[in-house]
């Protein structure tokens, strides 16, 4: 999708996230990374969830240990590293960002109803 933009022409932001994904993956292409896309999606999977998990641990959401000093900054490149492994997995699939455009869209209106009629 391109966006006018002080007259000119350039990449939507989220169009331009999946080009560098992709340049990033080709960059790195590891021997170790599966042949097959069923495994490659279980190892981005995989990765996220870890991702996840470090980002929740920059939280003091154990309460019965002592109160840590939130790290802002660290919790933003944890949610990056997520990102990255999103938008890898969303490229294994085919899916391009219009198509993420479209069903969060989609998946925003459910939510949005649901909220109404007290879901």
């Amino acid at each position: 999708m391109k966006v006018v933009q002080n007259g000119e022409e350039t990449l939507d932001k989220l169009d331009k996230i999946f080009q560098l994904q992709k340049d990033l993956a080709a960059f790195i292409s590891s021997d170790r990374y599966p042949s097959r896309k069923e495994e490659r999606v279980s190892v981005l999977c995989t990765a996220i969830t870890h991702e996840a998990i470090e980002l929740q641990r920059l939280t003091n959401w154990k309460w019965w240990k002592k109160k840590v000093e939130f790290d802002e900054n660290q919790a933003r490149e944890e949610l990056i590293d997520i990102l990255h492994f999103v938008v890898q997995t969303a490229i294994e699939l085919n899916i391009s960002p219009q198509a993420i455009l479209d069903e969060y869209l989609k998946k925003n209106e459910i939510n949005r109803q649901r909220h109404l009629n007290d879901y």
